[in-house]
This record gives C-alpha cells, structure tokens and sequence, in this order.
C-alpha cells in the first residue's frame, strides 16, 4: 500500500509568482501565512514519530488582483530543533523520544523546545511562529527568514507551557493567553499582552493535576478554561530516569469530567467552575455573551476522548488509519449566577452539527461576538480517509454546504472578509489542497463554497496545521 501523500517530508525552499486559474476579488491584496510541520526526517539526519513533531515550515501567499499572480514563498524555520534533526540530534519533542531528568528540566527551566510548528501571529508589530512552549520564534513576514528567539522576562506570573492559540479581542486588539505552571500548587495563569515582551496578569487559577490544553474562548468580558480530563501528575516530571514523551504522560481521567473554569477578565476572579460530562478538544471556535454578560457561549470541536492524540502518530497516518481524527460541532452554554460565591452555574451542551470536523473557523470580524457560520475541513463519518472537502455550518439553521472539487484532500479552511460587504459570508474562504502529486491553493466564495480562483503551487506541500490572513503583508515575490 503506497504511503500517504500528505505526510511526507518536503526539504525544498522556493519562491515563484504564480498564476492564477480564475479571478481574484481586487480587495484580496494582503498574505496567507501558513505553518506547520515540513518535514518527518532528513537524510542522514533524524525522523520524528508524530505529526505534531515535524519541523516548522512556514508557506507565505501574498495575493495580487491586478496581475492575477499570487507570490509564493516556502522556508523552514532556522531554530534549534531544526539543526539538531539536520545533525542527527534531535532527541525528543511532542510525541517523540525519550527524556530523561536532566533534559526535562532544562526544557522547562532554560531552553523551552522552540519547534514553533503551530501558528504565526501577529504581536504588536512582529510575527512570531508558535507553538505550546513559551519560546516564540520571531520571523519576517515577507521573506520568511527566522530573526530570533522572544521569550518574556517579566514579573508576571508564568507557566512551563502556554495555549498554542492566543486569542485576540478584536475591540482593543490586545491577545490573551493562558500558561500552565507545573508544581505545588500547579496554576494556570491568565495574562493579556501588547506586546511580545508586555504582559499584564489577568488572574490564576489553581488546579491539583493540570489539563492538556491547547487553547481556550474568549469574550469581552471572560476567559473560559475548558479542563477536559487529560491530566498530568507534575510530580512525575520530577522523577529519575528516562520517561516516554511529553504527551505519554498524561493520563485519561474520564471521572473528573470536563471542569469550565470561568475567569472575569478585569477582576482575574474565577466566577464559576461548572463541570460536564467527559469530552476532548484541541480548538475552540469562538466565544460571546448573551443576556447582559449573563450567559457565556462557546463552540468547540470534541471527540469523546483523547485517543485521537494516538491516531496522529505517522506510522498509523501514513498507513491511511485515521482513528477519531473527526469531531462534532458542539455549543456549551453556561449561565452565571451573580448571587453564587461556590463556582456554581448551570450549563448547557448541544451539538450543532454531527457531520465530521476538523480545525474549524470563524470569519476574524466575528470573534468574541456571536456568529452564524463555522468554515471547516470535511471529514467523513466515520473516518476513513482525510478530509476530502470543505464544510461551512449554519449554526442558526443547521444547513451545510459541502465542497468538494479541486483536490483529492483539503486543509483549514480561512475566511476572509470582504472589507466592503454586508453579509457575515461575505467574502473569500482560502484553502490548501493536495492530490497525489500536485498541491493548489483554492479561493472559495465565502457564501456558496463556489470555486473563484485556483493557484498550482510549484510542489507538494505536507498537511499544515494553521493559517492567518493578514491584509498589511504584501511581497512580490
């Protein structure tokens, strides 16, 4: 049985101006800028066991309406990790290796893993590549090139691991993350920051096993902290000897439930800490209040566990077992009660869409306010393959419109407005897709899913994890 296509190791780094089969709308001038794992292995070098750990690769489409071009750019990032694989050294990461004490309490204490493989992210007026280490990677946005290492030194309270995804409030545009501090007490710290080297504690939250997070929702006025019961007992970091990887160490807890941790974002005071029936995510859709502040809603992604963490290891995909890899669209509602001082509040959790998802979205003029439509990759119920299309939900009706042409599988699906338009789905939904020889970028209309424009890349691309659009990045080549 041949391999999967989109798991392969790509080592080469090129730029090209490239045409554009249909039309581009003229408002689409600025650059998708996309990351993930590049490559599994190098010659001569070392290989990785699981997707999450293949070495940062950031893709750059910068949009050209007036000649019909798109400007495309691909380059690893330059960080430790990737020269340690280039010399045969890389010795651990995600899912990946041994470690033993010494080198978990140098990554936790001195050198954080820098594998930044997630997202790039606009912070103040730097991009920097992230992942769940506190230790960015601050990259230029138009050539790709790796400028340095950010990691803030400030009196804030902080954490050994930080969300993947921070969250931007979009009436300030100020971030807010969430970092996990591993000890006795272990906490989770809630900050907000201007900067990459400005940040503002918001509040902590105390926690006896801390959850596997990879993000959280945001509104104007709370922090939701969803604790699903993928714990880690942090005294087994401090235990000699050589240990499995980071993930291996934690534990499915399915009888704690999944603890909401509701944090008032200008007092840092936890209002509520509701807990519901077991479940696991990695992202958070979007976040918005109802009722005056009064109701606090958030959609997610879930599957009923964490074995999907196990489904991604590369032996399993590249042999095209994709395990749970599919989620549902769910809503969890939790209604405060001003007049409670124990943490109590009643919830309400309801699915919105049964069909299979994967790495959803929202359009970014929506965030932290309520929304109609979620843009995601397509995954068939159940899963067999890897996403073979592009879906966007009507949460208000329940419609799903479903497309399908272009490519054989397709990845994150981005909205992007039209700075002009009316309609919440107005505009553009850009995606990567790829066959089994030959990856394209395709312009979507955001309303129908019709295809608009189709760009042939000049080779192809692994499966990435996320994008960003971001208008004020323009390049030429």
């Amino acid at each position: 049985m041949a391999e999967h296509p989109g798991f392969h190791s790509l080592n080469e780094e090129t730029s090209a101006s490239l045409s554009v089969d249909g039309t581009l709308p003229p408002w689409l001038t600025g650059s998708l800028v996309r990351n993930g794992p590049g490559a599994f292995s190098f010659p001569e070098g070392s290989a990785v066991d699981h997707w999450f750990d293949g070495l940062a690769m950031v893709t750059r489409f910068t949009f050209d309406p007036r000649r019909e071009r798109v400007h495309y750019r691909n380059r690893f990032l330059r960080t430790e990790a990737y020269e340690a694989a280039r010399s045969g050294e890389f010795d651990g990461g995600f899912a990946t290796g041994e470690t033993t004490l010494r080198s978990r309490l140098a990554t936790f204490l001195s050198r954080p893993y820098d594998n930044t493989n997630i997202v790039v992210e606009r912070v103040g007026d730097r991009f920097l590549a992230l992942t769940e280490s506190p230790r960015w990677v601050e990259l230029d946005p138009v050539t790709l090139a790796t400028t340095g290492h950010v990691q803030y030194d400030d009196d804030a309270p902080t954490g050994h691991l930080t969300c993947a995804h921070l969250k931007r409030d979009p009436a300030t545009g100020t971030l807010v993350n969430v970092a996990t501090e591993f000890g006795r007490p272990s906490r989770y710290h809630v900050y907000a920051m201007d900067g990459p080297e400005e940040r503002t504690h918001v509040g902590s939250v105390p926690t006896e096993k801390p959850a596997y997070m990879h993000s959280f929702a945001l509104t104007p006025r709370y922090v939701v902290l969803t604790e699903f019961p993928l714990r880690l007992d942090p005294r087994r970091l401090l235990r000699p000897g050589r240990q499995p990887p980071f993930i291996e160490q934690f534990e499915w807890e399915p009888e704690r439930g999944t603890r909401i941790v509701v944090v008032d974002r200008t007092t840092g005071r936890t209002l509520a800490t509701p807990t519901v029936d077991p479940m696991f995510c990695f992202h958070h859709v979007n976040a918005f209040e109802r009722a005056g502040g009064s109701e606090v809603v958030f959609d997610l992604e879930t599957v009923p566990d964490a074995t999907s963490i196990d489904s991604l290891y590369l032996d399993r995909l590249r042999d095209g077992d994709f395990g749970t890899l599919a989620a549902k669209l769910e809503r969890v509602t939790v209604t405060l009660d001003p007049a409670a001082s124990d943490g109590v509040a009643s919830t309400d959790r309801r699915t919105l869409a049964d069909d299979g998802i994967a790495l959803p979205t929202v359009s970014p003029d929506r965030w932290c306010r309520s929304h109609r439509y979620v843009y995601a990759m397509a995954m068939d119920q159940p899963v067999t393959e890897w996403a073979r299309g592009v879906r966007k939900v009507d949460v208000e009706s329940g419609d799903v419109i479903t497309h399908r042409d272009g490519a054989d599988y397709f990845g994150e699906p981005i909205f992007v407005p039209d700075p002009d338009g009316d309609g919440e789905d107005d505009g553009v939904v850009v995606t990567v897709g790829l066959d089994a020889d030959a990856s394209r970028l395709l312009v979507l209309d955001g309303a129908t899913l019709e295809t608009r424009a189709r760009i042939d890349l000049p080779h192809r691309l692994p499966f990435d994890f996320h994008g960003r659009y971001f208008p004020e990045v323009r390049a030429t080549g």
